[in-house]
């Protein structure tokens, strides 16, 4: 953690207390730490305590009152390594699920290019109420990560989940945060994402409904590991990822990933088949629009489309790991284990249509990963697309 650039945000909760303790240690760790208290922070610990403890003036308005010096929140979001707000009460979740900028510690959080981890602190019925679990649910599709609190007694007396993670282990989260920041550094990783779009004409085609989602998550999170990714995407409306280290390669039908697959294998480290791939597409497509009332036709005559993943898995050279997706309906293990042997693959990652949140279109996930020697995971439970691809590449590394 030596010389990482460490936001620490602060807003009014009894918890601002533990702050203290997790200011130090970043501190003896070795980290630069820049600390922004909300106005009501300032009631339960001083910026005069905060200050000595990190060797900065603390930042908790826009000015300061008696020079006017104009604090960035701009420049702050940029000098970071990381953000950790801890405690984060409920009225600054929603703030920062909402947008609402009117203190320093969320302009600074909006400005932030840094991953962003939230630590909530508050009493339980306030942490159970609908509104804050739908702000933690918002925040986590923004890949923000949440450290869950923990049950025990409270400052209302009562007892239940709210209380916020100790120091020791929030610190402990935020250094192996930047261990793997550089677990795949060095490394080349060859994801695909989204549908393809097979043309029966000009303006129709045959497809499906995935949105890239989880391809680009994993794709990011590759990226924030060190690692070097050309990203395979079909046709989506969601924007792909923007990071310096992915190469993003738009293609629109299987035959165009096939052929972007093919030169970039060879080089590549891993490979992860996230799309999802039109198994057909028409014999003959239209070279122009087809008219129902002129041209008469009954039916579309399809072909096979190639299986990119085990055409790559019949290419795979020693120590290359080939990782591969399966959305099943229906006895979703056994089509899983089923294409795994069939392709060649070092894991799967399986999951189903009948898990609610889970497949298409949404922003959430549950997994299960089957590897090539029969070992299989628990299921990880639903999470947000993000924290699963921190699965999926953690597994991928265990490999």
């Amino acid at each position: 953690m030596k010389g990482k650039h460490i936001v620490l945000g602060i807003s009014g909760g009894i918890a601002a207390y533990k702050s203290v303790s997790l200011l130090r240690l970043f501190v003896k760790a070795g980290a630069e730490v820049q600390v922004v208290i909300t106005p009501n922070g300032k009631q339960f610990i001083t910026p005069v305590t905060l200050s000595s403890l990190s060797g900065k003036p603390v930042i908790s308005e826009f000015f300061t009152a008696n020079t006017g010096e104009w604090h960035s929140h701009v420049d702050l979001g940029l000098w970071a390594d990381v953000m950790v707000v801890a405690p984060a009460t409920a009225s600054t979740i929603a703030k920062m699920a909402n947008g609402v900028a009117d203190n320093m510690l969320v302009t600074t959080y909006l400005s932030a290019k840094a991953p962003v981890f939230v630590a909530p602190a508050m009493d339980l019925d306030m942490m159970a109420h609908p509104s804050t679990t739908r702000n933690l649910d918002l925040l986590r599709s923004y890949g923000n990560h949440i450290i869950e609190p923990e049950s025990g007694e409270l400052a209302s007396g009562l007892v239940g989940k709210g209380r916020m993670e100790e120091p020791e282990k929030i610190f402990e989260c935020i250094r192996d945060f930047f261990h793997t920041r550089e677990s795949l550094k060095g490394k080349k990783v060859l994801i695909t994402a989204g549908p393809t779009y097979e043309r029966i004409d000009p303006v129709r085609f045959i497809g499906n409904f995935s949105t890239g989602k989880m391809g680009f998550a994993i794709a990011s999170e590759a990226a924030e590991r060190g690692a070097e990714v050309t990203l395979v995407s079909g046709p989506v409306s969601v924007e792909a990822p923007r990071h310096p280290a992915i190469n993003v390669v738009k293609v629109e039908s299987a035959l165009e990933m096939l052929a972007a697959c093919e030169k970039a294998a060879p080089e590549a480290d891993i490979a992860i088949m996230a799309a999802a791939v039109a198994d057909y597409r028409p014999a003959q497509p239209h070279e122009r629009k087809i008219k129902r009332e002129t041209d008469g036709i009954d039916s579309i005559d399809l072909v096979k489309n190639p299986d990119i993943a085990a055409t790559l898995g019949a290419a795979k050279r020693p120590g290359q790991k080939l990782v591969g997706f399966a959305l099943e309906t229906d006895n979703a293990d056994a089509h899983a284990a089923d294409k795994l042997r069939r392709k060649n693959l070092d894991c799967i990652v399986v999951n189903s249509l009948a898990d609610k949140g889970a497949g298409f279109g949404t922003d959430t996930n549950k997994i299960k990963i089957i590897y090539a020697d029969g070992r299989q995971s628990d299921s990880f439970g639903l999470k947000s697309k993000a924290d699963v691809a921190r699965d999926i590449l953690d597994a991928i590394e265990n490999l």
